[in-house]
């Protein structure tokens, strides 16, 4: 109830959002995202969505998954593709804000401003090798909490029992990586059960535990990275890339000759 109230006090100050298909997302960068997150951290908590390609289908297939994303405190845009569409709308400033990125400057501002973290999600290997990595590199951070859930349907009593156990450990900002439409279905469920900020990062937590290779950065900035994931996991990726990316393209071309229009 307490993080209930603690919201219902507290409205975030947001910036502008740009239509993309089925998403409204912010106009954003790096250190809008971290002060936005830090200022939810500290009035009461929310939710986070890092907005992707991959999202944006979801929800248009999807209409109930496109309210939860377009509900959310903050909707930055992680896909190249997403940056595109803001900037042919006329957004100058708009700009990519990655998760595998973010979250690394997010663990260094907590750290430096007194912040606790927590993470909920990934294998229980990969959840060790990120709370060792952030304790080597942020020596003065406090991590609250870390729980890896089975890969099955939990039960009400366990979901239950983990709400509780993130409210007893208080951290201030949760990165959930369940990946994409789980981690955001689950903050949207319990974005009143904690007063913790939320962020679904999805395949950060593989990357930040050194599981999975980055692909180089002049890759990432001309919109290729997909390109270089479906390479590395082709069998998990191959669907979402090369049937996905083509109808999100025709899409996203019919929303900007204004021959279709998106709720």
């Amino acid at each position: 109830m307490e993080a209930v109230q603690r919201k219902q006090r507290f409205e975030l100050k947001r910036p502008d959002r740009t239509r993309v298909v089925s998403l409204l997302v912010d106009v954003s960068n790096y250190d809008t995202a971290v002060r936005q997150i830090a200022a939810l951290a500290k009035k009461g908590g929310g939710y986070v969505c890092v907005s992707t390609v991959h999202m944006v289908m979801e929800a248009f297939y999807d209409e109930k998954f496109g309210e939860i994303v377009n509900s959310a405190d903050i909707v930055v845009p992680d896909g190249m593709p997403l940056v595109w569409m803001q900037k042919l709308q006329g957004v100058k400033t708009a700009d990519r804000v990655r998760g595998p990125s973010l979250m690394p400057r997010l663990l260094s501002f907590a750290e430096k401003h007194d912040l606790s973290v927590g993470f909920y999600g990934g294998s229980p290997k990969t959840l060790e090798k990120i709370i060792e990595r952030t304790g080597a590199e942020h020596p003065d951070l406090r991590v609250a909490y870390g729980f890896s859930p089975p890969f099955r349907r939990l039960s009400e009593s366990e979901e239950a029992d983990i709400t509780t156990a993130i409210n007893e450990s208080k951290p201030d900002i949760l990165f959930v990586g369940l990946g994409c439409p789980k981690q955001e279905r689950w903050m949207s469920a319990n974005r009143d059960n904690t007063s913790a900020v939320m962020i679904g990062v999805g395949a950060a937590f593989d990357y930040y535990a050194r599981e999975i290779t980055e692909s180089p950065v002049w890759l990432q900035n001309i919109g290729l990275e997909w390109l270089y994931r479906l390479t590395r996991q082709p069998r998990k990726l191959w669907k979402r890339y090369l049937f996905l990316n083509p109808v999100f393209i025709w899409l996203a071309a019919m929303q900007l000759l204004g021959l279709r229009k998106y709720k």
